[in-house]
């Protein structure tokens, strides 16, 4: 080679290496990017043997039904061997499936079913804590001695009384629970039922890497790292600031993003996920912060893929009250951060949420529907993971409960008894309880309108909503503008369109306090989305010709590209 060309090339080196770096890593095609995933609360979704509870052999009843949704994945929330103190989330053996559900027989068909009809399944991954009655914890309360001791955080009592942690359930809210039986408290950031693992011990790490395996070697497709935030915890337990100790919110600072906690997600990595290249994993309540989210999704970290944060969902009882341009600037935020690289999920809704309809739309009769059908646009035309409620296609809303008794939630009951013991206001509790329960989101998933929305031919384990008879998947398969055959078109579109997974984001008139609007834009074509969240009539500022707009798809009959919206109307239009 001549030194001319030599030098010439030498010098270009450089640059390409830029070029290449710029290139932003979240436009490289993974499944678990296109996919609209669907979570199934398997307790509710449909009932097979007539004891009231949901279970898989009615999951596998209903694949059909699944598939013609156009979903690619199901995320099933805990199926594993467990006592239900919070309804599977406290896990008494992980290689187990809890008897309310079935067998292993039942699950093997279950995945083996799925996987012929192109659904891949993802689990619930529950290991910040497991059940009291799990053998671990069951072997750790014997004696100071035991192999399992260290499987958990103990503390002995001849040291005093620990310092203060708080609890999500707990009645007195104190993560401490005291034990007799060798004199020492143990910890327990939820339920007194569900003793925190002690991630510090690297027998445990390798106990659960074990087990994640187990499931994956089965062949289902990822998991969902629930609570994940919280595993790691500095075992000296210092004493948090005093002037956050009533201050809930302050104080989960202190407990997400611990010592060792990318460590413990990095050897998780080459452990096992490097292992399963094609497997699926999100981080739930990844971070407080896009910074911190994407510390869990940096491809170059090597940790996980999907970001799962709460910011959008953890903003009180309903969107009126937060405010709509505060809503827009989280997802402007997060998108600032995450536009090059990593990846974020979407949603409105999941099993610890009231419903979509009723927490960021209109549940009355007259505009549950069509706002249902609003939400649902947004979900699927945002960039990121699109991740879908059982129900919501139907736009089933809050149940809105008026007793305790119809409750059977952990943390509603333990609030409840707090409260009553302490001579709080129970009336007032139970009214804000109608809007913001969790359990508003587990009512039985709605059928038909045979007797309990055709969810179990036995007494339902949590009340049926009494609009089955309307609000119900039978009778909106069979109308052309249903909610459900609307969602169907949104799936088929996003499918349609990779610009609506891949494509950038730019948020439109973001001042807007009634209209979220907002363009994807990818390989020279750009969409716009028009949302309005009122039931006003209204419209947008724009400096984008919308003139020659093609109407893609819209929540009305007849929608219109003149940006201007009626009340919870829906519009995206092909502007190139």
């Amino acid at each position: 080679m001549k030194l001319k060309n030599f030098i010439i090339i030498t010098l270009l080196i450089p640059f390409m290496n830029i070029n290449a770096q710029i290139t932003p890593n979240n436009l490289e095609k993974k499944w678990w990017k296109e996919a609209v995933v669907y979570q199934i609360y398997p307790r509710s979704f449909k009932d097979s043997n007539g004891d009231g509870i949901g279970d898989l052999k009615g999951i596998i009843s209903k694949l059909d039904y699944l598939k013609s949704l156009g979903i690619d994945a199901v995320w099933l929330n805990p199926i594993y061997e467990s006592p239900n103190d919070d309804n599977g989330y406290d896990i008494s053996n992980y290689r187990e499936i809890m008897k309310d559900f079935g067998t292993m027989e039942d699950f093997d068909l279950l995945l083996k079913e799925m996987h012929q009809r192109n659904i891949k399944l993802i689990m619930d991954l529950v290991v910040n804590h497991c059940s009291d009655e799990n053998y671990w914890f069951q072997e750790s309360r014997k004696s100071r001695d035991n192999k399992y001791r260290n499987y958990f955080y103990w503390w002995p009592a001849e040291k005093g009384k620990p310092p203060y942690r708080w609890s999500f359930f707990d009645v007195n809210s104190n993560a401490w629970k005291y034990d007799e039986l060798t004199n020492s408290y143990y910890l327990h950031y939820f339920s007194a039922k569900q003793p925190d693992l002690n991630w510090n011990n690297p027998v445990v790490r390798t106990e659960i890497y074990d087990m994640m395996k187990f499931w994956l070697d089965k062949g289902i497709d990822g998991f969902r790292l629930d609570a994940f935030q919280f595993i790691a915890k500095d075992d000296s337990f210092p004493e948090l600031p005093k002037e956050i100790a009533d201050k809930p919110t302050e104080i989960i600072k202190y407990y997400v993003n611990g010592p060792h906690l990318h460590e413990c997600l990095q050897e998780m990595n080459r452990e096992v996920l490097s292992k399963y290249p094609n497997a699926m994993t999100v981080a739930e309540g990844a971070g407080d912060s896009p910074e911190s989210a994407m510390k869990f999704v940096d491809p170059d970290r090597k940790e996980l893929n999907v970001a799962y944060h709460f910011e959008s969902v953890d903003i009180g009882k309903h969107i009126s009250d937060f405010g709509l341009v505060k809503y827009k600037n989280i997802f402007s935020r997060y998108d600032k951060t995450f536009k090059d690289k990593g990846w974020l999920s979407i949603f409105m809704a999941n099993h610890d949420q009231p419903r979509m309809v009723s927490k960021f739309g209109n549940d009355t009769p007259k505009y549950r529907a069509i706002s249902s059908k609003m939400l649902s646009t947004f979900v699927l035309t945002m960039r990121g993971t699109t991740f879908y409620y059982n129900g919501d296609e139907l736009g089933m809303d809050n149940i809105r409960f008026d007793n305790i008794d119809d409750y059977n939630d952990v943390e509603t009951r333990n609030k409840y008894q707090h409260l009553k013991e302490n001579n709080g206001d129970l009336k007032a509790y139970l009214d804000d309880r109608k809007q913001t329960s969790r359990e508003n989101g587990r009512t039985p998933f709605q059928w038909n309108t045979e007797t309990n929305a055709g969810f179990t031919t036995g007494k339902p384990w949590l009340k049926v909503n009494s609009n089955y008879t309307t609000v119900n998947a039978e009778n909106e398969e069979k109308d052309p503008n249903s909610t459900l055959n609307y969602f169907k078109k949104l799936v088929l579109l996003r499918k349609n369109n990779p610009i609506l997974v891949y494509g950038k984001f730019d948020l439109i008139d973001k001042e807007n306090p009634n209209v979220f609007a907002y363009t994807r834009e990818l390989d020279g074509k750009k969409i716009l989305i028009l949302l309005n969240f009122t039931t006003l009539d209204v419209k947008i500022k724009t400096t984008l010709k919308l003139n020659k707009a093609k109407v893609l798809l819209g929540n009305y009959d007849k929608s219109s590209a003149n940006g201007t919206l009626k009340p919870y109307e829906a519009v995206i239009l092909q502007l190139n």
